[in-house]
């Protein structure tokens, strides 16, 4: 199956940017290609040093893509727990990863869409956004900035690097993945300090 993938991906590649556009969403509704469309982006790049437009038109039908096919699958998600969620007459108590989640749980969608090496799971915390009806507004928010920052930088990369830039994300992929993975501590630990001060404001009035 993963060859069969391989083949289709390679397969929408000759395409070019609306190949990519196809890629990206094919990648984020849930179908496995990892690293397949950060490679073609900066390699994209690389090639269009004297065209930099193509390498942010390639950078921009990706964000597109890869933000349409995350909707898809979280709408998926919201709908079909709708569905299989036996009828009830009250609301379900949240149990405490969903007070978690609807606490600090974009911060989890935001980490992996916005490393690209190593791959880091990101569909689980899309499926939960949405099986926890998590707001649209905010959801879309979130991975538009990642997915921008993700494959805009890429783009940006692959024009100052060339193809070196692939090689200058593999050694330095952990780097990136634990400097996202402190923002989140911080961002986790201020939505805290926050949450506590909002607490002692209502119990003060």
């Amino acid at each position: 199956m993963h060859k069969f993938f391989e083949h289709v991906a390679h397969y929408l590649i000759a395409y070019g940017p609306p190949g990519v556009f196809v890629l990206s969403a094919i990648d984020s509704v849930g179908i496995p290609l990892p690293a397949v469309l950060d490679a073609l982006i900066i390699g994209v790049a690389a090639d269009s040093t004297h065209s930099p437009y193509i390498a942010w038109l390639v950078a921009l039908l990706a964000v597109i893509g890869s933000v349409g096919g995350n909707i898809l699958l979280f709408t998926g998600a919201r709908h079909g727990h709708r569905i299989f969620r036996p009828k009830q007459t009250t609301e379900p108590v949240p149990g405490r990863f969903q007070k978690w989640f609807h606490r600090y749980g974009l911060i989890t969608v935001f980490i992996p869409a916005v490393t690209p090496i190593p791959p880091m799971p990101l569909k689980f915390f899309v499926i939960s956004a949405g099986a926890f009806r998590t707001p649209v507004s905010n959801f879309l928010a979130v991975i538009v900035a990642a997915r921008a920052i993700r494959f805009f930088g890429e783009a940006w990369l692959g024009l100052q690097l060339g193809r070196d830039a692939q090689g200058f994300l593999i050694r330095n992929g952990w780097r990136f993945a634990g400097g996202f993975l402190l923002l989140a501590f911080v961002l986790v630990v201020l939505l805290k300090l926050v949450g506590r001060n909002k607490a002692e404001v209502g119990s003060s009035t």
